[in-house]
């Protein structure tokens, strides 16, 4: 892949996606071995600069730079002059002398990460910002998806929740486009756009979007945080009108259809308990993919530093 940022899944073509889909394969095969480095990014350095809290993707972008042999360093925001004002620009010009390769970026505001990759010849990948994007969540969930259907053409997703306010939903539901994949979204009226590609179907109704057949349910967590007025009466009703309960378990079990969420999860929301221990349930998978996808990134990604 001869880029040098990856800030989004909308401007990759489909044979982009692949290469690194088919890379990361390789890489997780290195989870089973004992000696589980290769030196592939020895001598290189790896920032993590994360604005909003992060468990998984921080996490995960550094297990994968360690795999891959990179020097990894954490900026911890909190601690920073940042709380004293000081912009993004200045810290990036203040960290340019640490000559990082790669600066992983999350940032609340959509548009920050292309912001810096602008300002710096390091590569520079977008953990998430705002509710723009989010790519390499939707890698990670496209390998997951390729793992249990190796042929994804004309499969069908239904992804389920706060659609409105998600980076997950729009580049999760773009890289499954990509690669063939029919996609549509579930919540409530107030959480799922009008606007957006008229060829992704819209459903309101639980037992309505169950007709539509799907292969796979991707819950989204309801992200209050992002919410300036309450969207639904109550946790206790939107679990009932568009949760995972354990009745609609059972059914989704008959069908065999697989569960996908990208974390954190709400229990008693998006999902009731038993979903962790069905066994087409993809979260673990999701988590473990993601060190494995982020790796291809990491090893794809060309910087211009000196």
């Amino acid at each position: 892949m001869a880029r040098k940022d990856l800030l989004d899944i909308v401007s990759l073509d489909r044979g982009e996606i692949v290469d690194l889909l088919d890379q990361a394969i390789p890489f997780k095969d290195l989870f089973t071995r004992s000696v589980k480095k290769v030196p592939a990014l020895k001598g290189k350095t790896v920032l993590m600069l994360f604005y909003e809290p992060s468990t998984r993707t921080l996490s995960s972008f550094e297990v994968a730079a360690k795999r891959l042999s990179a020097d990894v360093t954490v900026f911890d925001v909190p601690r920073s002059s940042v709380t004293k004002g000081e912009s993004v620009r200045d810290t990036i010009d203040t960290l340019q002398a640490m000559r990082a390769d790669y600066i992983v970026v999350r940032h609340r505001l959509s548009g920050q990460p292309a912001a810096i990759a602008r300002q710096t010849g390091a590569s520079v990948i977008n953990a998430g910002d705002g509710a723009h994007a989010h790519p390499t969540q939707a890698l990670l969930d496209a390998f997951t998806l390729r793992e249990v259907y190796p042929e994804l053409e004309r499969k069908r997703v239904l992804i389920m929740g706060d659609i409105l306010h998600s980076r997950v939903a729009r580049s999760t539901s773009t890289i499954f486009k990509k690669l063939g994949v029919e996609v549509a979204f579930l919540g409530p009226g107030s959480l799922v756009p009008k606007q957006g590609p008229q060829d992704i179907p819209r459903f309101t109704n639980y037992e309505e979007a169950m007709k539509w057949k799907p292969d796979a349910v991707y819950l989204l967590r309801v992200q209050k945080e992002r919410m300036s007025a309450p969207f639904f009466p109550s946790d206790r009703e939107y679990h009932n009108l568009y949760g995972i309960t354990d009745e609609r378990l059972r059914q989704l079990a008959g069908e065999g259809t697989y569960i996908m969420h990208p974390g954190p999860i709400n229990r008693g929301v998006e999902l009731c308990d038993a979903v962790l221990d069905y066994e087409r349930c993809l979260i673990s998978q999701q988590v473990e993919n993601g060190i494995a996808a982020r790796m291809a990134v990491l090893y794809g990604l060309k910087p211009q530093t000196p």
